[in-house]
């Protein structure tokens, strides 16, 4: 499948509403449906399937939320209620202390989804996979995946593709807060009055299964779905229908699921930290001071589950959010105050090991103090790297990049024991 249909630095939360408050085709209401105190994963990276048929309009996957907790509904084709109706995708909004699903909706035009980048024509500013023309809905090439089906409305506008792009290279999956920084436009905010039609009932069927599929479970998958797309509603029905019969949900998976949040927060600030030196925004010496704070935080989580028979109290929780809240501000500080340096092979290994150490917290396989660890190592090697440049120059001589390497692999060493010694969170 060409690289054009793969979702990169797009993706982010939802898209559909929450299942027990979704209706058939009726008019819809704007607002908060849901209130949760745990952010929403990080959105996976997943690939568009082919369109089915002419006249199905995508709408892409996101996290939702049920009695075990977040999980995942596939992004899929649907048909919308009638002609002239375009889907305003539901989003995940940081106010006041809590996560906020706003639902989406069937409306004329696309209103407010929180500047978030889903992809596939939702860049996080209206939606650019197509239009209505003459009642048909014409697709626009340079974002959809017509796969082998014969589509004779379309058109290519790769321009607009851009120019409504909202660039998100973290994946954050939620608007407000630490997350995505923009707000409604007057055109938007106009939309927003218009009238409006909630989720078709077979969006609402495709939710409910959703729902029900343990392997849809963020508890269970660890962020990564076992469903991330389908080309048609009824194709991953009959998948989840398999999962739900052969191993249904739990009340243990419940119990788990709502309490999930396992070192999410700490992963997604490493996976920052390694984008940051992968693209050049974060010399070594700014990722040293990142890494030392993350190295901290990982050290305290650590030291506060040890205390408590490997839990966190409620407000152990709020300190470490606050914390954590504060290093996310260091890194959007770090990179973004104008220090570069050319991407190179030393600051993507350091990248490299950082990406490692945030997948494996996000995984399970490595603990909050082996994570503070690998994060004190590396800060103690990108300093190191920025000291030698700093006094040569900007540049590393030979034998200092060799050293480099050489400590670069000891951590990798170090990183790889630490996922694979069974010592979970």
């Amino acid at each position: 499948m060409s690289s054009r249909f793969r979702i990169r630095n797009l993706i982010a939360v939802a898209l559909i509403a929450a299942p027990m408050l979704m209706l058939p085709v009726a008019q819809a209401q704007i607002g908060i449906s849901l209130n949760i105190n745990i952010a929403p994963p990080v959105l996976p990276v997943y690939e568009q399937p082919p369109l089915p048929a002419p006249g199905y309009m995508w709408t892409p996957g996101y996290w939702s939320y049920g009695d075990a907790g977040y999980f995942w509904v596939p992004g899929v084709w649907v048909q919308p209620p009638s002609a002239g109706l375009l889907w305003t995708p539901g989003y995940w909004g940081f106010e006041s202390g809590v996560y906020g699903w706003h639902a989406g909706y069937w409306g004329p035009h696309i209103g407010f989804y929180g500047g978030v980048n889903y992809g596939f024509g939702y860049g996080g500013v209206g939606f650019v996979g197509g239009a209505w023309r003459g009642g048909v809905f014409a697709y626009n090439s340079a974002v959809a995946n017509f796969g082998t089906v014969h589509v004779t409305n379309v058109y290519e506008d790769r321009l607009i593709v851009t120019q409504n792009t909202i660039v998100n290279v973290d994946h954050v999956s939620f608007n407000g807060g630490v997350g995505i920084q923009v707000h409604a436009s007057a055109i938007e905010m106009q939309a927003a009055g218009e009238q409006h039609f909630q989720a078709t009932a077979e969006q609402v069927q495709h939710v409910n299964f959703a729902a029900q599929d343990r392997a849809q479970l963020a508890s269970v998958n660890q962020g990564r779905p076992a469903t991330m797309v389908s080309a048609n509603i009824n194709a991953y029905h009959a998948v989840a229908q398999q999962h739900i019969q052969s191993q249904p949900i739990s009340a243990a998976d419940r119990s788990v699921g709502r309490n999930y949040n396992p070192n999410t927060r700490e992963a997604n600030q490493d996976q920052r930290i390694a984008n940051g030196l992968r693209s050049g925004q974060m010399t070594s010496g700014e990722a040293a001071q990142a890494e030392r704070t993350q190295a901290n935080i990982d050290q305290q989580v650590h030291d506060d589950r040890e205390a408590n028979g490997g839990k966190l109290t409620e407000q152990e929780r709020q300190q470490i959010n606050g914390e954590q809240n504060s290093a996310s501000r260091q890194i959007y500080d770090l990179k973004h105050n104008g220090n570069t340096v050319k991407p190179n092979e030393v600051d993507d290994r350091e990248a490299n090991q950082q990406q490692r150490t945030a997948e494996g917290l996000r995984s399970g396989e490595m603990t909050s103090g082996e994570a503070a660890r690998t994060n004190e190592n590396q800060a103690k090697v990108a300093q190191q790297v920025h000291n030698e440049r700093t006094a040569n120059g900007g540049a590393l001589t030979k034998q200092q990049k060799q050293q480099a390497n050489k400590e670069e692999n000891k951590n990798s060493k170090q990183i790889y024991n630490e996922k694979h010694n069974k010592n979970k969170d």
